[in-house]
């Protein structure tokens, strides 16, 4: 089994730049595509469960989010936020890094780094 997962967009550069770092530590990493491989809602529970950020983060706010007529008020629940990941997997805030019973945004990038080396 992998020491991280990364839940990766290879078209986003912060997310290839996660991998880029996990790669250079050394780190044994599951890479899922998330939006070839979508997380279904229990998989999501349990990744909110995990997140050290507010669930509601994990929520792009970009034109998609807009074009959907979403608002903040329609992702400000963890039971919220998992169904509209669940329809919109593209919303999903990337690179997401999972380590043990740990999860984070990697967003900056900075944050990384030192989550890796804990």
């Amino acid at each position: 089994m992998a020491d991280v997962m990364l839940l990766h967009n290879p078209r986003c550069s912060t997310s290839r730049a996660a991998l880029e770092q996990v790669e250079a530590v050394g780190i044994e990493a599951d890479v899922v595509r998330y939006l070839t491989t979508p997380l279904n809602a229990d998989q999501l529970h349990d990744l909110i469960r995990k997140l050290e950020d507010p669930a509601t983060d994990l929520v792009r706010r970009d034109a998609t989010f807009a074009a959907l007529a979403l608002t903040d008020d329609d992702v400000a629940t963890a039971d919220q936020v998992v169904a509209v990941l669940t329809e919109h997997p593209k919303l999903m805030q990337r690179p997401v890094l999972v380590r043990g019973d740990r999860a984070i945004i990697g967003r900056p990038k900075d944050r990384v780094p030192a989550f890796l080396a804990d």
